[in-house]
């Protein structure tokens, strides 16, 4: 592969074009992250209309579950779809997840409640966030792989960078419109249809994007491998059969991804979940403090991205799994007394279930020490709490503006869709995905509030050892080379 006086390689794609790609592959990826997160995002309105009335403990519990499911066939989505991109193009498998995806969220915004339909409902709901999982374990890989062979190599980090932005602007987008409608409607219209309008939003919002994607090209470097002869006619079976490859999978799964995946939801899901839930901060102002906080971060992950152009994807990740590490406890102490709420610790929490409901609604009574009811926190520290959010949001900045170009700089571009979706999706899937059902689970069953931050600190701990030890540097590969006696 020869090189221009700009120094980038002959195959890629001309400056103009590469960010008609970036933002053809965003805005979709971005698209499929809200749909996937609207429903997370709403845990605390739709826990109680899906669920059978009479027990909120049971039903904010189920719904979590059942949040959890979608991560949890994610990898199955990632070796579904990923054996699809690295057979037939990147382009067709992506379009296929985001048709998935926006038609499964758009149900949820006609689908009946437990009250009108009974179990129908939250049983159709679990197949609705089993298609939503299978569908973001395709989209994920696909954008990332797509926009990486169109980019030269020296600026990979950067340029995948916008696309590690989606995860966290598809978030931000779900609280906004959520925001947004509750601001024009009152609180009973909400609770009563006004939730099911950022549902039926996703009709829009895929529409576009669908037309955005008929537009593109497939990429230029699966294309030469394609016309060469040089795919693999056994993806799964190229990707794990071989113990080189399936390796280098393990090693980036335990070494990178799944600490990844806990810091990220960790610094964004659990920290909206602990706000609501726990320190019993308003739903509403949860969401303003999220979003403000996430708005402020996102521009990091470019710098991040950037940075890992030039010293490094590794020691970058590392650096964010040692932080969450050490300083988790600190700042959700901090996010305590910012809250303003003396939230306890159980007496007794022999039943899990009920301790969940008692965790997040004792209090201590100032006068007299005993434990009552908690109320809503009455005046948080906004500003405060914002900032305790924006630092976590930094950590994920760290470790997931860079990450993308190591996965894609890890793996031969024959496998590197399946290769690429599997360990991210594991990472993220299951051990960021199962966070707030394991970490709620873990506060009401110590009585901790605190307890729940110790599985990511031990995931984060992991992947700081394991990645330390084992994970290479990557940012000097150059992904080009590899169809260079083809042009």
């Amino acid at each position: 592969m020869s090189t221009r006086a700009d120094g980038m390689a002959t195959g890629t794609t001309a400056e103009y074009g590469i960010w008609r790609v970036i933002l053809a592959s965003a805005v979709g990826t971005m698209i499929e992250w809200y749909d996937f997160y609207i429903f997370g995002s709403l845990a605390a309105f739709l826990s109680p209309k899906f669920y059978p009335p009479g027990n909120d403990t049971f039903a904010y519990i189920a719904y979590l579950a059942t949040f959890a499911v979608g991560f949890l066939v994610r990898p199955f989505g990632a070796l579904f779809f990923g054996r699809i991109g690295d057979l037939v193009g990147r382009k067709y498998a992506f379009l296929v997840t985001l048709s998935i995806m926006g038609g499964a969220t758009a149900v949820i915004g006609i689908l009946p409640t437990y009250k009108t339909a009974g179990w129908f409902a939250p049983i159709t709901l679990l197949a609705i966030r089993v298609l939503q999982g299978l569908a973001l374990g395709g989209e994920y890989g696909g954008a990332t792989v797509y926009v990486a062979e169109h980019v030269p190599d020296g600026k990979r980090g950067f340029y995948t960078s916008f696309i590690q932005i989606t995860a966290t602007l598809g978030l931000f987008v779900s609280l906004i419109v959520i925001l947004v409608t509750q601001n024009y409607i009152t609180k009973e219209a909400f609770a009563d249809w006004g939730w099911r309008i950022p549902f039926l939003v996703s009709i829009i919002l895929v529409s576009i994007s669908l037309y955005i994607r008929l537009k593109m090209k497939e990429s230029p470097i699966f294309s030469q491998i394609k016309s060469a002869g040089m795919t693999s006619t056994q993806p799964l079976k190229d990707a794990f059969g071989k113990w080189e490859n399936l390796k280098r999978v393990l090693i980036s799964l335990f070494g990178a991804t799944a600490g990844q995946g806990v810091v990220w939801y960790t610094g964004q899901f659990y920290a909206l979940f602990y706000l609501q839930t726990v320190l019993k901060v308003n739903p509403k102002t949860s969401n303003i403090i999220v979003a403000i906080a996430l708005l402020l971060g996102m521009p990091f992950f470019t710098l991040f991205g950037a940075i890992s152009d030039k010293l490094g994807r590794k020691w970058l990740m590392m650096a964010a799994c040692l932080l969450a590490v050490v300083t988790y406890i600190p700042i959700y102490k901090s996010m305590q007394a910012a809250a303003g709420n003396n939230v306890v610790g159980l007496k007794s929490a022999k039943n899990k279930i009920t301790g969940a409901i008692a965790l997040t609604s004792q209090t201590t009574d100032p006068a007299t020490g005993a434990l009552v009811p908690a109320k809503e926190a009455a005046s948080p520290d906004v500003t405060k709490l914002v900032l305790l959010v924006f630092v976590q949001v930094l950590y994920v900045c760290m470790i997931y503006g860079p990450i993308a170009a190591y996965l894609v700089e890890a793996f031969p571009a024959k496998i590197r869709y399946t290769c690429l979706s599997l360990p991210y999706h594991i990472g993220n899937g299951v051990f960021g995905g199962l966070l707030p059902l394991i970490g709620l689970s873990l506060c009401a069953t110590t009585g901790n509030i605190y307890a729940g931050l110790y599985y990511p600190m031990i995931v984060a701990g992991l992947t700081l050892v394991f990645g330390s030890v084992l994970l290479k540097e990557t940012h000097g590969t150059r992904i080009w080379d590899e169809v260079g006696g083809m042009r």
